[in-house]
């Protein structure tokens, strides 16, 4: 592997809307980026993934842009992220944009020109498809649920949106929508931004046929994954984009990726790959219900266990996976990977160890360092995620009562990510003087971060010390560019493994039983690095952890 600017760097990130409000209205802004960035750099924090601050209409949360030039004036100026990027740079700090480009907004310029001529210029810059015998093209779901295709008024043709009905995809078959793009993407990396995470970037890729498949449900239709995964030659229009931008700025970025083919990986996020890494999603697909959030399973420790260390050593010798517990599209790891005796800040201290640790960019999600949790809502009118109130419609649907449907969005929505960033124990977490867009988990008096910045025992201050760990003088090439090695596989709770570069070998070990295990040693020689708890004897030729212990040893 060649070396890369970005392989020993930590990632954080941050969703504006609820991270921190200055001016008192009630939604995060840039200004209240600005003010945390020193609590960012404390943290042990080099790479800020902001996600979407672009003008939007909000129907799907900023996802759904009308202006990629413009900033949204509920997230502040242009002048304000200019002042952002230059505060970042005086940290030695890198600030990532999320990058929005399989779909746009129905606001947006195109797609108002395209409505008005359906046979003009701008129709191409999307998919105006004529229907088939007075039906839809194709029999494909879109990701929020209903048909992929909308009727294009006074035509026979319908547009093609794979998400919400205010996102049509764009064509990117058109070499002006591909020349618009590029420029624009061009336009934020000489302004300073470092790099991109990806959004759905697979999906840019259409089979222009649009066959319908089998359905795979009552309603007729069959998820649009399908013909995303039937379709091949994405690879071209990834390595021209990244030819066309990313390359001449040494570019960081970072692709949500579902769907890639098995032997794709090298293309993906090798030496040449398209892009610089991508995120492990291997681990939340397994919460995935066969009919949605209400008919999902509970994890299984060593399933959970097998995919994330398979992951690991496909990607070994290839490229970086970017590692995460949790981000704005899944609910908090702590409620996720944990079971109920373990939802504790010892066992969140463990979790974070196993993740922070492996091969690969870590990235932290807002709040995760301080073990923020899932939040209770008492009815659907509470939530504001699109996909939430779909997944509760269906649970409905299914003959779910009221309750078991709430209680399918408690354990999955993406709005449990998305409550405001509790800061403090004052009114509204410390996160605004106003009236919060969503509601507060009530749970901000005990889990905040000013309360953990004094306790030297807190998550927050052992999020610290890991991160300082990993990226020391001493080892941080070891879990930069060390090998990953499973180990105690045959313990069914143990979380274990070894990074190993040259003479150098740490062994990571995490006990997720509810009883205490003792593991044989393979070493005579130990030292402790860092544990959650403190080890009650001397390690000899076993080591004894407990219920929710990690430890990181360095072995001989």
């Amino acid at each position: 592997m060649k070396n890369k600017w970005w392989h020993n760097k930590v990632a954080y990130q941050i969703y504006p809307k609820s991270f921190k409000d200055t001016n008192g209205d009630g939604i995060g802004d840039i200004r209240g980026i600005i003010e945390k960035l020193d609590y960012l750099n404390d943290l042990g924090i080099d790479i800020i993934w902001i996600c979407p601050i672009y003008k939007s209409p909000f129907v799907d949360q900023g996802y759904d842009i009308s202006d990629y030039y413009s900033i949204a004036p509920e997230f502040g100026t242009m002048e304000e992220f200019d002042t952002l990027l230059e505060e970042a740079k005086k940290r030695n700090m890198y600030i990532v944009m999320d990058l929005v480009i399989n779909h746009c907004s129905d606001q947006h310029e195109w797609f108002q020109k395209a409505l008005a001529e359906p046979e003009g210029e701008y129709a191409d810059y999307f998919y105006f498809i004529k229907g088939k015998n007075g039906n839809p093209p194709s029999n494909y779901r879109s990701y929020f649920g209903g048909s992929v295709w909308e009727p294009v008024k006074d035509t026979d043709k319908y547009y093609l949106h794979m998400f919400a009905k205010e996102q049509p995809d764009l064509n990117w078959n058109n070499p002006k929508v591909k020349e618009e793009l590029f420029k624009m993407i061009n336009w934020w990396l000489q302004k300073g931004v470092a790099g991109f995470r990806i959004d759905a970037i697979i999906n840019i890729k259409k089979n222009l046929e649009f066959p319908s498949y089998p359905p795979d449900g009552e309603d007729g239709l069959v998820r649009v994954t399908k013909m995303v995964e039937e379709v091949d030659g994405v690879g071209e229009m990834l390595q021209e984009l990244k030819h066309e931008t990313f390359d001449k700025f040494q570019a960081f970025t970072v692709a949500e990726v579902f769907n890639m083919k098995e032997d794709e990986l090298a293309k993906f996020i090798g030496d040449n790959g398209h892009f610089s890494t991508m995120f492990d999603f291997s681990a939340h697909i397994l919460t995935d219900g066969k009919n949605g959030w209400y008919d999902s399973k509970p994890l299984d420790f060593c399933e959970w266990r097998n995919v994330t260390f398979q992951s690991q050593q496909q990607c070994q010798g290839i490229g970086f996976l970017a590692n995460i517990i949790e981000n704005h599209d899944e609910p908090r790891g702590a409620c996720t990977y944990l079971p109920d005796y373990a939802q504790n800040d010892a066992g969140i201290k463990m979790l974070a160890t196993t993740s922070i640790l492996l091969r690969g960019i870590p990235f932290i999600y807002q709040g995760q360092e301080i073990g923020m949790r899932n939040c209770k809502m008492k009815s659907i009118d509470e939530y504001d995620d699109i996909s939430t109130k779909d997944q509760y419609k269906k649970a409905l649907d299914a003959d779910l009562s009221i309750e078991e449907a709430l209680n399918a969005c408690y354990a999955h929505s993406r709005d449990n990510a998305r409550t405001p960033m509790q800061w403090s124990s004052k009114d509204n977490a410390g996160f605004t003087e106003g009236n919060p867009w969503i509601k507060v988990n009530p749970n901000y008096s005990d889990i905040n971060v000013e309360s953990q910045l004094k306790d030297e025992k807190s998550v927050l201050r052992y999020y610290q010390k890991l991160i300082s760990l990993r990226k020391s003088e001493k080892y941080g090439e070891i879990f930069t560019y060390g090998d990953f090695i499973p180990a105690y596989l045959d313990h069914e709770k143990i979380y274990a493994y070894y990074r190993q570069l040259g003479n150098q070998k740490i062994l990571i070990a995490a006990n997720f039983s509810q009883n205490g295990i003792a593991l044989k040693m393979e070493h005579t020689k130990t030292e402790v690095l860092l544990s959650n708890m403190d080890i009650a004897e001397p390690i000899g030729k076993t080591l004894t952890l407990e219920s929710c212990q990690a430890v990181v040893l360095q072995v001989d």
